[in-house]
């Protein structure tokens, strides 16, 4: 009985050891204070940036409506898609935007499109964000927006 006390001692060590190894990993601190990000700006920029949802509402905000295709009007309110791409610098290369639903939808449109408009933003929309761009297609309409691209 003796001979065996190393051996199990050794095996027990090895089984404690592989139990430490399972332990849930510690969270990744917070980019620069900004929480969890709801909005992340990308591409063709002189700054990537990421925005949680307090700091999109702490923004200056616009109230703008959108008619639907199905003729209903809503109204919401947002931060002005170009005062995010202005605060994240354009690249000289730049000639379009995409932007990327949490569930991978993406929809492209071309900058020179969108920089007169000053009523698209990035609503409110309950707990996520959506893309209003009033006179433009549904299909850029995207709903639970998590980045706009820049290319």
């Amino acid at each position: 009985m003796k001979k065996h006390i190393p051996v199990l001692l050794a095996v027990l060590a090895v089984f404690v050891l592989l139990l430490a190894g399972c332990g849930e990993e510690a969270p990744e601190p917070a980019e620069s204070g900004r929480g969890d990000a709801a909005l992340t700006v990308s591409g063709a920029v002189d700054q990537e940036f990421s925005l949680s949802m307090d700091d999109l509402q702490s923004m200056e905000t616009v109230d703008v409506e959108y008619t639907g295709k199905d003729g209903e009007t809503e109204a919401y309110t947002g931060a002005p898609v170009n005062d995010l791409l202005s605060e994240a610098g354009l690249g000289g290369d730049a000639s379009a935007v995409v932007f990327v639903a949490s569930d991978g939808y993406e929809a492209e449109l071309p900058l020179s499109d969108l920089e007169g408009c000053s009523d698209c933003v990035v609503a409110f929309d309950g707990d996520e964000l959506r893309m209003v761009l009033p006179g433009f297609s549904g299909k850029v309409q995207v709903k639970g927006v998590v980045e706009i691209q820049v290319k």
